[in-house]
């Protein structure tokens, strides 16, 4: 691409969203019906896209709400990928400074966790650990090994407020429960069968991933999860993590570097 049709490649994206173009060419191009009729398709496709990839925010502010939110954000935030399936990263950030959500504090970390889902969902394929895959490891060696997040796994600590309880009962259409208790939740996304799953975790749980996602062994990331929920059930846990398959694969640490 020439450094011409590069700038008019800019210009014409910059006013497709409104903005004032730098290139004459473009803004010669501007008046006319047949550009303000594609720039309206191509705007709409970007509010139906953010409707598409927000559906719990949706559900809980409704349609009409959304759509205007979505317009400003559009007008701010142009899409920069072509897959709009992926579009809206910072639609959480916006939310949080978007005068209209102060009476809904937590809309933005259910944005949060919509966007985790996608990311769950166009994540690459991956193994998955078993219960058994686990019990075989050599037993003298197993506080040295590591475990491997699956691909597509995506997790949270919300530490102040029920963002999980609000979120899934927006996905899954069912009522928030009553009373809503007003406390710390974590999740897990994960896709391991082909459709993403989302799961209840501890803090400690989170932590735990968190551990296994730097590289650590299952002695540290064992010590990690303790010292955020020195009560938990860390068996427990485990054996939850590989059951809903979290866990992509285990190796020992030695043979992480070597193959570095």
């Amino acid at each position: 691409m020439t450094a011409s049709s590069a700038s008019f490649h800019e210009a014409f994206i910059e006013a497709l969203y409104g903005r004032v173009p730098h290139d004459s060419r473009v803004a010669a191009l501007v008046d006319q019906p047949g550009f303000t009729v594609y720039r309206n398709t191509v705007f709409q496709g970007c509010v139906d896209a953010l409707v598409a990839n927000f559906p719990a925010v949706v559900r809980l502010v409704g349609e009409e709400w959304f759509r205007a939110a979505a317009a400003e954000y559009v007008h701010l935030s142009p899409p920069t990928d072509p897959r709009l399936l992926q579009y809206g990263e910072g639609l959480p950030t916006f939310l949080a400074s978007f005068e209209a959500v102060k009476a809904l504090p937590y809309l933005p970390s259910v944005a949060h966790l919509d966007g985790l889902w996608i990311k769950a969902h166009v994540a690459a394929e991956g193994g998955r650990l078993s219960v058994a895959d686990f019990m075989s490891w050599p037993s003298d060696s197993l506080e040295r090994a590591t475990l491997c997040i699956h691909p597509s796994a995506c997790w949270c600590w919300f530490a102040d407020e029920p963002i999980y309880t609000i979120w899934r009962a927006s996905r899954e259409r069912t009522d928030v429960p009553e009373p809503l208790v007003w406390q710390g939740e974590g999740v897990l996304l994960v896709r391991p069968f082909g459709e993403v799953q989302w799961h209840a975790l501890s803090i400690g749980a989170c932590a735990f991933l968190d551990a296994c996602a730097a590289g650590c062994d299952l002695e540290t990331a064992a010590q990690r999860a303790l010292a955020c929920e020195p009560d938990m059930d860390l068996g427990h846990w485990v054996s939850t993590l590989l059951t809903v398959g979290a866990m992509a694969d285990i190796t020992r640490r030695e043979d992480i570097a070597a193959a570095l």
